[in-house]
């Protein structure tokens, strides 16, 4: 069966060896966020609906895992939010009563969790990483670009909803953007927010890829360090909690083994996101040289594309 909906193993920073689920046809979600590595937003909607169908996501799902191979991590991400596919509860059903053995994580931006189903459909995940980007509106619309439907006020409340609910790990993602969302104000403002959510961790992360528009940079490490002690300050006394920097100058990103099918490894991960050669020598465990040549000839039959040091998947 050919690959549509899932991808990978990848090596994730935070995850291990994680199998990704796509539920998302095309870049979809209800945020439009200017770093978002997916590039920009090409259905911004509040609407969920079935975007795949849900019986082939199952049936590729079977298929991959009938050898039951060595993963840290089943996890849905990819092209938007994946919270926006009306069938991600059955599917996470499914992967707790036939595969047990594997985790299941949930990567969302959290703005669908003021509503009920959404919060009842992610019970049964292991993990579930929400983001909180920003508290002010200026600051939510200058880096969430959000729907015109949506009140961070709410999203917030979702948030502290979920996690009242929820008994598995949850993990709570700021993502820093200079200019936008580091004033002190603005921090305050979040760690207040984290400290009423009062998730079981706070991990702070930055750009690392081609951001979705451009002038948009990553914080120095120094920066980072700065922002994760003031953090810090307020998380530490309340909550316990010491802050996470999970941006990549922090975190080794962990080996993998290598696919049966590198190239298909290597293209469908840039489906959903740009990679460097190292990034593809770590996924794939090759010798540099050996990830060399494979990209080389990707490129050559027209299959990616490079800009800088980043290779993306070509575009009809």
């Amino acid at each position: 069966m050919a690959r549509r909906h899932l991808f990978g193993p990848v090596p994730s920073r935070r995850l291990g060896r994680s199998l990704g689920i796509d539920l998302l046809a095309r870049k979809t979600c209800t945020l439009d966020c200017v770093y978002c590595e997916c590039g920009p937003t090409e259905e911004l909607t509040l609407e969920r609906r079935e975007f795949v169908s849900t019986q082939d996501v199952l049936d590729e799902l079977d298929t991959v895992l009938a050898d039951r191979p060595a993963l840290d991590s089943i996890t849905f991400s990819g092209s938007g939010e994946p919270t926006l596919h009306v069938g991600i509860g059955k599917i996470i059903n499914y992967l707790k009563n036939h595969y047990p053995e594997y985790p299941v994580t949930v990567l969302t931006n959290g703005t669908l969790l003021t509503d009920p189903a959404v919060r009842s459909e992610l019970a049964r995940a292991d993990r579930v990483v929400p983001s909180l980007d920003a508290v002010s509106d200026a600051a939510f619309a200058a880096v969430n670009r959000p729907h015109a439907g949506l009140d961070n006020t709410s999203i917030i409340e979702g948030l502290v909803l979920f996690r009242e609910e929820y008994r598995g790990q949850f993990w709570l993602e700021i993502f820093l953007v200079p200019g936008l969302n580091d004033a002190p104000a603005e921090l305050a403002a979040l760690a207040a927010a984290a400290v009423r959510i009062r998730p079981d961790r706070v991990q702070l992360n930055s750009l690392d890829r081609p951001p979705a528009y451009a002038g948009i940079v990553a914080p120095t490490p120094e920066r980072l360090l700065e922002l994760a002690a003031d953090l810090d300050a307020v998380l530490i006394p309340a909550l316990g909690l010491h802050v996470e920097i999970v941006a990549r100058q922090f975190v080794a990103v962990p080996p993998a083994a290598v696919p049966p099918d590198a190239a298909r490894a290597v293209l469908d991960t840039l489906a959903r996101r740009p990679l460097t050669l190292a990034d593809i020598t770590v996924q794939l465990n090759l010798h540099v040289h050996e990830a060399h040549k494979l990209v080389t000839h990707l490129v050559e039959t027209g299959q990616i594309t490079r800009s800088g040091d980043f290779y993306t998947l070509k575009r009809a």
